[in-house]
């Protein structure tokens, strides 16, 4: 068989053509060397912290250490700074992966109408970048996925994928060479790749020290020191989101009229404020998180847009069914899809919290509020905020039964709690609701707000009321102040005095603790007087024994006779406890009055009637005062255990200084400090306006 071969040239290649009888064939030259890809976009050059983000990638992504390829998700809220996050660290390890370094922007495959990605194009152009004719390239997507393996399997290459919407895309995607690695983007958290041996890293806005500096980076220093009060107000708007503050710096430069405190104000407008951060209709924070939203199921979406109607920023299952109108099942599930969407934050559980709460972001919230007031009727929003607030107050109401027990109250549980299920149950039913109410403090004050702003006001003065359970016994002095006036004022819009009586009455303790004496004056006088009109016997010993507390400070005399009063009330009505609280205050009075023998007698009577009723708390309150009077450690340390057993921190810390400041007389320098240590931490954890004041007693301790 006769042949002849002669040489064709494409483009400086030489192709072999092989002529044998009547069939030609063609030898695919070898494709000529290229420089490695190096593919990836450079990242902004105003780029603070993420120090530690940056070494857990190169920890985890180490070519060095060899084996399969290895995967690394970065994933957080939109505007979080993923992508720029992505590709500093290709800079800061450029040279670490000899195959090069190859990149894909999924969002860009996807088009602006958000349909599915051409993986198919993306390995092509990949395949292009690594020396592939097109002529060589397969038809066929797994066709592509082979040679693509086979043209990564030489030497270990990175790859970074932006954008990633489905785990699949980035198994497509891993390279051939061992020491090779693969580092994606996504808004979602695919945690199916964890299969993969994947690595999921999510990244956390910016402390307010980084967005300061970043926001400072890109509008000038000057600019930022001229209206240093606006600028920190901005970053705080702004999240620690870098898109966010990118975007405010933008407008500011672009329009230099703009003031960073005028911007600030149209951030902060209740409604549209998304609006401060938009550059046209196609860049913008209402943009990006309109396209993390696109691909929500539409229950999932509802459920986006009636969270935005939450007074406050944090929520369960349960208060996230009641903004949604489903039950805590269905908002589970619901919670996943918009969990998955990256679209929650998670609050971090620890000893002081309960687990399972989310929050969202307050640009989300904004967002997810701007949907509500364009999509939902205004009928469907008043009536989402009804249910959010009933919930509250329904909840509040049981943890104050269970950490109170049978304490004078004038909200009617039955009526309240009626065909609702008890979540407080069982034998750390107390500890549960104190932690609860501790959890939900910032956002049911927030609740109490809007219920008072929306007209809500029955709803409101129960929920003031049953708040008072938390404040009693961790002293958040500022919440209950507002807490309690604007349930007082909410009692006197319904006209219920003795609801109004018994909040001005609780609204004079914050009152006093923080020296506003006068004001607690005027509310006590105000509620005697409602509490004598209301008729209602209990109320009216309880008030007196509030403004007993107050007398005790100016004149123990007048104290003493307005515990008497007290007593005789409580009782003339059959209240035991009540009775029992009026002897332990008495006692005090009369011994401030200087008779200290009928004192400690009034002390220790008060003592067993509260051991008797099975109030610990305030038969530890009781037993502190004795302690006290008699100076006696032994009690004081008992009553302080009480104290710490039923977690009243306030009073625990005042028994504990007690405790301190009698050892210390004693020569017992070690367990002074070790009790005015404790007593510190307790009023650091509740905000506690003598905290310093204590810290530095302590250090002054031998």
């Amino acid at each position: 068989m006769g042949g002849e071969t002669t040489a064709n040239h494409f483009a400086g290649r030489a192709e072999t053509v092989i002529q044998a009888r009547d069939v030609t064939y063609h030898q695919a030259p070898e494709p000529p060397p290229v420089p490695d890809p190096h593919q990836v976009p450079s990242s902004t050059p105003w780029f603070v912290n993420r120090t530690r983000d940056l070494a857990r990638l190169s920890g985890w992504l180490d070519p060095d250490a060899g084996g399969p390829p290895r995967i690394a998700l970065l994933t957080g809220l939109p505007g979080v700074g993923k992508r720029n996050t992505a590709r500093r660290w290709v800079e800061d390890t450029r040279g670490r992966y000899p195959g090069g370094e190859l990149y894909v922007d999924f969002a860009e495959l996807r088009g602006p109408s958000g349909g599915g990605a051409d993986v198919s194009a993306a390995l092509t152009g990949l395949l292009r970048s690594l020396g592939t004719d097109d002529r060589y390239l397969p038809t066929t997507l797994g066709e592509l996925v082979g040679l693509y393996r086979t043209r990564t399997a030489g030497r270990g290459v990175l790859v970074v994928l932006d954008n990633v919407t489905h785990p699949a895309h980035v198994s497509t995607f891993l390279p051939g060479a061992p020491g090779s690695a693969v580092l994606a983007t996504s808004g979602r958290r695919l945690g199916e790749l964890v299969l993969d041996g994947a690595r999921l890293l999510p990244l956390e806005p910016l402390h307010t020290d980084s967005g300061s500096r970043l926001l400072a980076d890109l509008c000038g220093a000057e600019r930022v020191a001229a209206e240093p009060e606006a600028a920190a107000r901005l970053v705080e708007g702004c999240g620690g989101l870098p898109v966010a503050l990118h975007l405010a710096a933008a407008r500011l430069l672009t329009h230099r009229r703009l003031t960073i405190a005028a911007l600030v104000a149209e951030l902060e407008k209740e409604s549209g404020g998304l609006d401060a951060l938009s550059l046209d209709s196609a860049n913008g924070m209402s943009v990006l998180l309109a396209a993390a939203c696109r691909d929500l199921p539409a229950d999932a979406l509802r459920l986006y847009r009636r969270l935005g109607l939450l007074p406050g920023r944090g929520f369960d299952a349960e208060t996230a069914a009641a903004a949604d109108g489903s039950d805590p099942a269905t908002a589970r599930r619901l919670l996943d899809v918009l969990e998955t969407a990256s679209l929650l934050e998670d609050t971090v559980p620890d000893e002081d919290t309960v687990p399972d709460r989310h929050r969202l972001h307050d640009l989300v919230r904004r967002h997810a509020r701007d949907l509500a007031e364009a999509d939902e009727p205004a009928a469907e929003r008043e009536a989402a905020l009804r249910r959010i607030v009933d919930h509250y107050t329904v909840r509040a109401a049981f943890a104050d039964r269970a950490v109170m027990g049978n304490r004078l109250r004038l909200t009617d549980h039955d009526e309240l709690l009626t065909g609702h299920d008890d979540p407080f149950t069982g034998p750390d039913a107390r500890a549960a609701a104190l932690d609860w109410l501790e959890a939900e403090r910032a956002d049911a004050l927030a609740v109490l707000r809007s219920a008072a702003e929306h007209g809500l006001d029955r709803r409101a003065w129960q929920l003031a009321e049953s708040l008072t359970a938390l404040y009693l016994h961790h002293r958040h002095l500022a919440d209950w102040i507002e807490s309690g006036t604007l349930g007082a004022a909410a009692a006197a819009r319904t006209g219920d005095t003795a609801a109004e009586a018994r909040l001005r009455s609780l609204l004079s303790r914050p009152l006093m603790d923080t020296g506003r004496h006068d004001r607690a004056r005027v509310e006590l006088e105000a509620a005697v007087a409602l509490a004598d009109a209301s008729g209602h016997p209990v109320l009216r010993a309880s008030v007196r024994e509030f403004s007993g507390r107050y007398w005790d400070r100016f004149d123990p005399a007048r104290a003493v006779r307005v515990y008497e009063d007290s007593l005789a009330l409580n009782l003339a009505a059959g209240e035991p406890r009540g009775a029992a609280l009026a002897r332990l205050f008495l006692g005090g009075a009369l011994a401030a009055s200087g008779d200290h023998e009928a004192g400690l007698a009034a002390l220790t009577e008060a003592y067993e009637q509260l051991s008797a009723l099975g109030d610990v708390r305030m038969a530890g309150r009781a037993l502190a005062a004795v302690g006290r009077l008699a100076e006696d450690a032994e009690a004081l340390g008992r009553a302080a255990e009480m104290l710490r057993e039923t977690r009243a921190a306030y009073y625990e810390a005042e028994v504990r200084e007690e405790l301190a400041g009698l050892l210390e007389r004693a020569g017992d320098g070690a367990g002074a400090r070790a009790h005015l240590a404790r007593a510190v931490e307790l009023l650091d954890a509740g905000g506690g306006p003598r905290a310093e004041e204590l810290r530095e007693r302590l250090l002054a301790l031998p």
